[in-house]
Order: structure tokens, then sequence, then C-alpha cells
């Protein structure tokens, strides 16, 4: 059996004594080699400082693993999303996940969208500043100190974009949420990323649309292992999403919290195995900064050995 793909997300810290625990959580995510971590973005750019400073240290401590950054664009203006890119590329980031956001939760009325309007959007203008801050590469001339510029060997950003297994809030149909992902991979985008859902066949539905529709690049499923009746409840209010009643009924009923702990990752564990034997090209783990429950549901899938996730 070839190896799966998996990968990670993470967000920047929100207090000190998470800054402290960050990093060696990290390690032992990266340990497990994933494909790539992901950094979250803040709505309205909120946390850009400190999802920065996650990413310099994901690529000055574990380089040989992709660090992806996330960004938003709602409320910014071209110049300043601009801008926020550029710092991302300096730092060494070459891989995007570009999503126009939402407002922050505390927006006052009459709040700005800004000029960035769509997401298609927001691919364009990266794969544009990443144009000029890195136009092509150059290799050495034989018998030369000289190097000659070979522009078929332009440096490429990855950018992943959101997709909705069961629809965009704000989408009106499916077929809007398909042309939605058409127009991203107009605009250059090379990957999505599921939002968290709990049901393979809503994935698999996705996917069978998107392709009839001509959307090609990969549709990574994104899951999460639910530990508590409270992060379930949370969930719930940011994704809509439709929950199994047989793992909110257990989540409820269970006494202990290992044993809730249990419940989810195996609940988790199923779907991600669910996904790969019906032909997901990976598997994308959503982890609140923590490791052993999404190290537990990788092991239990069986995309990687047991001394790993322990």
């Amino acid at each position: 059996m070839s190896r799966v793909p998996f990968s990670f997300e993470l967000h920047p810290p929100r207090n000190e004594r998470v800054a402290a625990e960050l990093p060696s959580r990290i390690a032992r995510l990266v340990a497990a080699g994933p494909d790539f971590v992901s950094v979250t973005y803040g709505a309205g750019g909120s946390s850009r400082e400190a999802s920065l400073d996650v990413l310099k240290h994901l690529i000055a401590t574990h380089p040989r693993v992709r660090a992806m950054a996330h960004l938003t664009c709602v409320g910014s203006t071209f110049a300043q999303a601009g801008q926020t890119v550029r710092e991302f590329l300096a730092a060494g980031v070459r891989s995007f996940l570009a999503v126009r956001g939402d407002p922050p939760a505390d927006a006052p009325e009459g709040f700005a969208a800004g000029e960035i309007k769509t997401g298609a959007e927001l691919v364009q203008l990266i794969h544009r500043i990443q144009s000029e801050y890195a136009p092509y590469r150059e290799s050495a001339v034989p018998g030369l100190r000289a190097r000659a510029v070979d522009p078929e060997r332009r440096e490429e950003v990855t950018i992943a974009v959101a997709a909705f297994p069961n629809g965009h809030p704000r989408s009106h149909s499916p077929s809007q949420d398909i042309d939605t992902l058409l127009a991203k991979q107009a605009a250059g985008a090379n990957l999505a990323i599921t939002q968290l859902f709990f049901h393979a066949e809503d994935y698999f539905r996705l996917v069978r649309r998107a392709r009839e529709a001509g959307v090609e690049f990969p549709i990574l499923p994104g899951i999460m292992p639910i530990t508590s009746p409270a992060r379930l409840h949370r969930m719930l209010e940011l994704s809509g999403e439709d929950v199994p009643a047989d793992l909110a009924v257990a989540l409820e009923v269970e006494p202990t919290e290992e044993g809730r702990r249990e419940i989810g990752i195996r609940h988790a564990a199923d779907l991600a195995r669910r996904l790969i034997e019906g032909g997901a090209p990976g598997i994308h783990l959503y982890t609140l900064n923590q490791h052993e429950a999404p190290l537990a549901v990788l092991e239990r899938a069986g995309l990687i050995d047991a001394a790993v996730s322990g």
C-alpha cells in the first residue's frame, strides 16, 4: 500500500501558555511526516504577526515540511493584502490557503468588505506577486561562471482554496459552489481543502459534482476528532454541518473525559478510512493545536505507525 498523504492545521497561539507549549506539539506533529502544516489567519488579519511567527518557526526548525499560510482578504485593500503576501514570501512561505474570510466578530456596523471581493481575486493577487518576487530561476552555463535565465523553471507557489461539502453558508445552490471552485481554478488555484464535515458521502458528492463540471485539482477532506460535547456544539455553530446522531448521543452520555476522547478519535479514524477507501487524495486534520488526538486518528486509520503516534 502506497503512503497516503496527510497534513495538519494549526492556530497561532492566543496566550503565553499555548505559545510556550506549541513548539513541542509542532515537533510531535512534524515527526509523523505530514506533507504540509497550515497556519490560520484571523478575521481581518487580526493574527497576522502571530501567524507569521508560527510560520517562521516551522520554516526555521522543520525546513523539510511545507509551511502553508492562510490568507484572508475581507476588509483589505489590494495594497494591504499584497503587503501581507510579500511578508510571507520574504519569510520563505511558498504555499497559501486563500479564502475571502468573514468579517471580524467585533466588526462595527457598516464594516467595509474591502476591495477584494472573491477568493479567486485573492488567488490571482498571490500569483501576480509571486511572479514579481521570483519571476524565474537560473541555471548554470557549462564552462562559464555565468548563469542563464530559464523561464520554464519559474518557482511556483501552491495556492489552496476552501471547498464546502454541504455548501457555503452564503451560497444559493450547489451549482454556485461548483462555479466558485471553477473560478478559483481559472485564477490559478491548484488545491482545495474542505471545511469540517461528518459524513463521507457529503465529500464524495462534492467531488463528483466538481469533476463533472471540470474541476481538476485535488480536493483534500478536512476532518477533526471531536472529543467533547462543548467542542461539538462549537463546531456546529461555526460550520452548520449535520452531525451524526450516534456521535452526538455518545459524547453526551459518556461520563469520562477519557471515554469522550476515545469516541471522538474512533469516529474520526473511521471517517478517514472511508474517505481513503473511496479515493480521497489524502487527509487534512484540524488539530486545535493538539497532537495526541490527531496522531491517534492517523494511527487508527492506518496512515502512520503506532510508534509515531505514541
